[in-house]
């Protein structure tokens, strides 16, 4: 008996030694499983967060959150080409298109630069003769098209005794402001002349005014001459009976040089290269409409409170600039002031014009040389030169 119990409990105790170790590896393949479970829950949210993602950014990295800010601003007869697009839906038009979202922020034109410089906005128009001097000390930007010419004129008191731009060496010039648009064009033409105008030969004096006190300032006698804008200037010229000395939408050097252009922030350009495209065909299309259709352009900023003053004036104005949009056209302009800014050294020393003019030319696959617009209201596209 005794022995059949030792027995006994030797066999029970060699199953359970036998047992004891597929028990535990049931338990580590238990284990094992859940692991593995957790490890492929977590690399399918991984690769499912990286779908998401990746679905939220297009090929020039825009995400749904990004949004592209546009710096807008009335009052201004020549920046129809801006309201336009605003009135006539192109910029809708163009953004949805690309899919990608745009702000318009009212600004003060004045601060544009600035305001460009700390990102708050990412594109404006503006004048090319005032933003290329500021480029040249820094600021970021790429111009991605030029929208008119002209704007911009030059006038003596009506009994004046200068008769043209030589006679104004040693004269007194009012101006709207040392860096505007108007003193660049001034001094490249002056300096056509012979009459000095670099920091070590300078033969005229530029004096600061407001733009609407200028005419006063000329009609009194407290300068010589004054540089204006339009529509500053016509209602002048009209007003005081102002003689005429240069027109820069006349002007043999200038009637196919833009003043006014399209720019975005170089990094926008590079980074974000179909929002800058998208902005930039809303603005040549605006600015073809403006071209065939002045008096519609003048009576849509004057209905929208875009721009103030006499419906046939306005129109008068906006058919004397050249309005038809262009790229390369742009790209000449920038280059031919900068060689000229270079010799009467207002540009750095140095500087390559080729290269400089490189960086701050923003051209883009899927933005045309220009558009012209079409009597049922469709555009056509002009192809890259």
């Amino acid at each position: 008996m005794k022995n059949l119990w030792l027995s006994f409990c030797v066999g029970l105790y060699k199953n359970d030694a036998e047992e004891m170790p597929k028990l535990i590896i049931r338990k580590e393949v238990k284990m094992m499983k859940k692991k593995t479970k957790k490890i492929l829950a977590l690399v399918l949210s991984t690769m499912m967060l990286s779908v998401l993602l990746l679905s939220g950014c297009g090929k020039d990295g825009k995400s749904d959150s990004y949004v592209f800010k546009i710096g807008t601003a009335n009052g201004s007869l020549c920046l129809a080409p801006l309201h336009v697009a605003q009135d006539l839906g192109y910029f809708e038009e163009e953004f949805n298109a690309a899919g990608i979202k745009y702000e318009l922020v009212e600004i003060d034109m004045q601060q544009a630069a600035d305001l460009v410089a700390s990102e708050q906005i990412d594109a404006c128009v503006g004048l090319a003769g005032s933003l290329i001097p500021q480029v040249d000390s820094g600021l970021d930007i790429s111009f991605t098209a030029g929208i008119h010419t002209g704007c911009t004129k030059y006038y003596v008191g009506k009994n004046s005794d200068i008769k043209d731009l030589s006679g104004l060496k040693g004269k007194k010039i009012g101006v709207p402001g040392m860096s505007d648009s108007s003193v660049v064009a001034l001094k490249r033409k002056l300096a056509d002349v012979g009459v000095g105008v670099s920091t070590t030969n300078m033969e005229i004096e530029l004096v600061v005014y407001n733009m609407t006190d200028l005419p006063l300032a000329l009609d009194n006698g407290a300068v010589d001459a004054i540089a204006l804008h339009d529509p500053v200037a016509a209602s002048a010229e009209k007003e005081y009976g102002f003689i005429k000395i240069l027109d820069l939408t006349e002007d043999e050097k200038f009637k196919n040089e833009y003043c006014c252009a399209s720019y975005t922030t170089s990094s926008i350009a590079e980074e974000h290269p179909e929002a800058a495209a998208a902005y930039t065909r809303a603005l040549l299309k605006a600015s073809a409409y403006v071209q065939a259709n002045p008096e519609e352009a003048a009576r849509l900023q004057i209905e929208n409170e875009q721009c103030s003053g006499d419906l046939a004036e306005n129109t008068k104005l906006l058919s004397s600039y050249n309005y038809q949009p262009s790229v390369s056209a742009m790209e000449e302009t920038f280059k031919n002031a900068c060689t000229d800014l270079l010799e009467i050294g207002d540009l750095q020393e140095g500087r390559n014009i080729d290269d400089f003019t490189a960086d701050h030319i923003a051209k883009f696959e899927d933005a045309p040389e220009s558009y012209t617009y079409n009597a049922d209201g469709t555009f056509s596209e002009v192809k890259k030169k």
